[in-house]
């Protein structure tokens, strides 16, 4: 020990470590080789990976190819990590070895550690607990890495996004039906249309959000297909003929997810296609939910000078100048969330193309990119659903204006033909009259026969 560094040999030769650190030298090695940024891989993936090492030992002992005492002590160890506790050593940035091999290493070292000093050894020794012999057997950093980026992204999608959609789709389900018999000025182009329900509107958005779901469960079936047990390039080398099957057992297991092993792992290993499905599938969602936010800061737009057809609740001031101003503050954040996805995919869409021959060399930016994806969605739709639908009230500025439009001549197309309708909504547009008054002066139809076919709900649903 030398000024609170410790000495660790490697294949590579003798470096100096932080003393109490529960990482070693190759994490050490990593940690100076890419000074690169402060993104870590998070949470959901270290306890992913610590959960593959947990299988594995748990495995490993099964099949008796780990003594039980240090098959035990990484058992425990890796449910350590699993919990949390030492998050803070792992230290090795996103923008590394494209196969993430320091992250694997960066497990293996923590694991081994924890587990020495369990069974009474030094930090660093690699005695009784070897980070490669022991902590990864019958594993390596190309199969362990795109299985730890499945496993954390299903169980995030399980139990994070898929969730959090369902919330926001009740909440849309909910004011649909509150709003159902409120009739407003559908809208095309950004110009006026034929009348639609508020409801209506509010049902194309559950609808989006329902949709939405099912392509997280898509994305979800795509990641539960596991590259583990291709070892290096994909034949297994190394690894006992049922180490891969029982470690994918245990994982199922743990995370109530039916994962199961690659028919080829020649195609698990040599891409990350599967990745690039679901983050394509993710950025659908974030496409789906910008429309509805941006939808929502439109209705909710004025007070007094917008189109105002609804009101949004008022969750902080608008303005450091402005007095009484209030902003669409929680649409806006949904809206960045929105772009932040969008941008992640193009980036896991490159990292997809960068697969040489048997390996893909952009895992970790893929794997960080797609996990924040869903943790920035799964956070941002429940926010969105608590926060602003359930507050959403309806004003009468949409009743009020519907006769006032120009696209309900299209109710008199049928009765007096096109053309007559157009000359109708064009006096109209001209003169500042409403369809009904220019239409009880341009036809023979009497106002109540008028009224019937310009009245607004029967326009929202198709007559027999």
């Amino acid at each position: 020990m030398v000024d609170n560094m410790r000495f660790e040999k490697d294949s590579m030769g003798e470096l100096e470590v932080p003393s109490k650190a529960y990482y070693g030298g190759n994490t050490r090695r990593a940690e100076l080789n890419f000074p690169i940024s402060k993104l870590r891989l998070g949470r959901s993936f270290i306890k992913a990976i610590a959960q593959v090492k947990l299988s594995a030992a748990i495995t490993n002992k099964e099949l008796g190819t780990l003594e039980n005492n240090i098959a035990n002590a990484i058992i425990d160890a890796a449910k350590k990590v699993i919990d949390g506790y030492y998050d803070d050593q792992f230290v090795v940035d996103v923008f590394q070895t494209g196969s993430g091999t320091s992250t694997n290493m960066n497990a293996n070292e923590v694991i081994s550690n924890i587990a020495i000093e369990s069974l009474g050894g030094l930090l660093g020794s690699r005695d009784p607990v070897h980070p490669n012999d022991h902590v990864n057997k019958g594993q390596s950093s190309n199969d362990v890495i795109p299985t730890t980026i499945h496993v954390a992204a299903a169980v995030s999608i399980n139990e994070k996004l898929i969730p959090s959609l369902e919330i926001l789709e009740k909440s849309l389900e909910t004011k649909s039906k509150e709003f159902w018999n409120i009739v407003k000025t559908g809208r095309t182009h950004l110009q006026d249309a034929t009348p639609i329900r508020l409801g209506q509107e509010f049902l194309g958005y559950a609808g989006q959000i329902k949709l939405a779901i099912s392509r997280a469960k898509k994305a979800l079936d795509e990641l539960k297909i596991l590259a583990l047990g291709g070892t290096a390039v994909g034949t297994g080398i190394g690894m006992h003929p049922k180490f891969s099957q029982g470690v994918i057992k245990e994982l199922s297991k743990m995370t109530n997810i039916d994962f199961s092993e690659t028919d080829n792992h020649f195609q698990a290993q040599s891409t990350i296609d599967a990745v690039v499905t679901a983050s394509g599938e993710i950025k659908s969602i974030a496409v789906s939910m910008m429309k509805i936010a941006n939808d929502i800061r439109w209705l909710g737009s004025g007070p007094r000078a917008g189109i105002g057809e609804i009101s949004l609740p008022e969750v902080q001031p608008g303005s450091s100048i402005m007095p009484g101003k209030v902003n669409p503050v929680i649409a806006e954040s949904v809206t960045m969330v929105c772009a932040q996805v969008i941008g992640n995919d193009a980036t896991v869409t490159i990292a997809g193309q960068s697969g040489n021959f048997e390996l893909n060399v952009m895992m970790p930016v893929a794997a960080h990119n797609l996990l924040e994806s869903i943790d920035l969605l799964s956070s941002s739709s429940s926010n969105f659903a608590q926060q602003c639908i359930d507050g959403l009230e309806a004003t009468d500025k949409g009743p009020n204006m519907v006769m006032q439009g120009l696209a309900i001549c299209t109710a008199l197309a049928p009765i007096v033909g096109y053309d007559s309708a157009a000359k109708i909504a064009h006096i109209a547009s001209e003169t500042g009259k409403t369809i009904k008054e220019v239409t009880i002066l341009e036809t023979d139809l009497d106002e109540k026969q008028i009224d019937s076919i310009l009245e607004p709900l029967s326009m929202t649903e198709p007559k027999e």
